[in-house]
This record gives C-alpha cells, structure tokens and sequence, in this order.
C-alpha cells in the first residue's frame, strides 16, 4: 500500500528531475513542430516523458494524466511511474499541452509535469470545469467565479492601483466565451484570445513579465489541477466548478468520490493540491511564457520553469546540451 503524505516538504532534488522529465518530453516532440501529424507528436512526448518518470527514485502514480478524453498515447490514470522505491508522489502530467499548436508551429506549446506527496492531488474527472485564476501579491478572494468578469477586473484594478483598461485576462478562444469576452471589453479590459493550451493560459498569471493578470474559462478539470500546482507554488488563487456534458461524466466523477453536491460548489486551489507541489513545464515552441527548443550548430536549447512550493521558489533555466543524431 502507497504511503500518504499530504503536508510534508517534497525532496528539492526532486525539482530539478521535474525539469528533467519535461525536457524530455519537449525535445522529443519537438521533431514534429508544424508537420500536421500531432497524434505522432503527441506520442513522442508521452514516451520521452514515461522513460524518465520510470528513472526517478519514487513510488509514483499518476492521478492526471495524458489521454483521458480521447484514444491517444496517453500516461493514464493510474500507472505507476518510477523505480517503485522512495516516497510516495501524486503525479500530474501533460506531456504535450497544445498537441495542435506543435503540428502548425503555432506558439504556446508545452510539456508540463507536477508531483504532490502521495494522496495530496485532487483526482479531476474527466470533465470541463469553469476557472478564475490570478497570480500572487493579491487579497485573498479577490475575485470570484460568481462574480461577472467585469466586477472582478474592477476588484483587480483597484487592488493593482490601476485602470481597468489596463488589466489583461487571458481567454480561450471559443465561442462558448463570447458573454465573457464581451463583458470583459464592456470594462475596456485587455483580452489576450490564445487557440489553445489551457494550462498555459493559467500559468501565464504566475509570471508578471507575461502581463496577464487574470484567466478566465472553460476548460478540462483535470488541466485545472495540474494548472494548481503551479499556482500553488507562487501564492496565487483558483477556483473552479466542474461542468458536465454527459449523466456518463457525472458517474465517472462519482466513480472517483465526488458526490453530486460538489458537482455545483466551487472547488479552491487548496483542494486540488492539498499540500506542497513542484510544478515542471518546458516550452516546445515559444510563448509569452517561455521560448520553445531550438536546435543550431550542433547544440539542443531548451528553457524550462521549474517550481517549488515549500520554498516558494521559481527557476527560469536554459539548458544547451549535444545534439544527438538519429
């Protein structure tokens, strides 16, 4: 039986392996960058990511995982990752966040892992959830899911010492946000409109030199929680309410201890990661948030950010290393 641990201090060395997995996961998907196959970049990224989990002295399981809402490669709910010696660890993995952005060399696109201690990870259903999200230095509950998007812009003005036009939330672009894009621009609110990757959309607010204060949207739950962790390591705020489309996502949340009265309550950020976490992402092809792996004479770069709550510390760290042919 896996030991629980849902408040003691992660191995710091155990960072520094985060940013290990990620780049794997970054360099071998990298290959695939805009040639319209991203089943194959997707699978890449997952085998680079599992081969250096299974190195990693811990007793892992992976409570969100790759592939739950299709047929892909996946790293699925429930495998056991490492060499099943060491702590026990709640692993959150997203191999390829933006698997359509790596096919058409569109920015944004990330690999992205997080561990918690061993049943300290919220095991998200598959199914959407409805997120606000704002980085560290605000009041607590300073903005609200209930709340209309133009109310919490004004709260985040106020609180910056600023116009609200001066204020940048970040928005899938879908068309279910059309009432929220518009409200946000009723305020004069900056709208950064990104085509895909969620969790990149959340992590941006843990970084002022992205600019983004807030994220707004639907999106998948279990990106939610693994979006958390990096929050979790800054200080910063999440709630979160799942959104159902089918009675068989309702029985598999069931399935996993959700009771009906949660399916309408807004879930916060100390609920999904119950304790400390260290969050990994690196990036694929450039962003706001960090620039994508690039190969040239004879050297891979990559740049990763690597989180780590019980320190509250953030690493941006380029690495080059030899180019391996084949």
């Amino acid at each position: 039986m896996r030991a629980t641990d849902t408040s003691g201090e992660l191995d710091r060395n155990l960072a520094m392996e985060a940013a290990r997995v990620t780049e794997a996961a970054a360099m071998a998907s990298w290959r695939y960058i805009g040639r319209g196959d991203e089943r194959a970049a997707d699978e890449a990224a997952v085998n680079a990511m599992r081969a250096a989990l299974n190195d990693l002295a811990i007793e892992g399981r992976v409570i969100i995982g790759d592939g739950q809402r299709d047929e892909g490669p996946g790293l699925f709910v429930g495998e056991a990752v490492g060499v099943g010696v060491g702590p026990a660890v709640d692993v959150a993995v997203d191999p390829l966040e933006g698997a359509t952005l790596v096919a058409k060399a569109m920015p944004n696109a990330l690999a992205v892992v997080a561990f918690a201690g061993g049943g300290a990870m919220l095991a998200a259903p598959a199914a959407y959830m409805d997120k606000i999200a704002v980085g560290p230095g605000y009041p607590d509950q300073i903005v609200d899911l209930d709340e209309t998007p133009a109310r919490n812009v004004a709260a985040l003005a106020k609180a910056k010492g600023v116009q609200t036009s001066e204020v940048t939330v970040c928005v899938l672009d879908r068309p279910r946000h059309a009432d929220i894009i518009a409200s946000l621009r009723s305020v004069e609110a900056r709208v950064l409109l990104i085509n895909d990757g969620d969790v990149a959309g959340v992590i941006n607010t843990t970084d002022p030199d992205t600019a983004v204060d807030l994220y707004l949207g639907q999106g998948g739950a279990p990106e939610g929680v693994l979006a958390c962790a990096a929050l979790k390591c800054v200080g910063g705020q999440f709630q979160g309410r799942l959104v159902f489309r089918t009675e068989d996502e309702r029985v598999k949340a069931r399935s996993l201890g959700f009771a009906d009265k949660d399916f309408t309550r807004k879930l916060v950020l100390d609920e999904l990661i119950k304790g400390e976490a260290i969050f990994a992402a690196t990036g694929i092809t450039s962003g706001a948030l960090l620039d994508g792996v690039r190969v040239a004479s004879g050297f891979v770069n990559t740049h990763t950010l690597v989180m780590n709550s019980s320190t509250r510390s953030v690493r941006s760290m380029r690495t080059r290393r030899p180019a391996v042919r084949g």
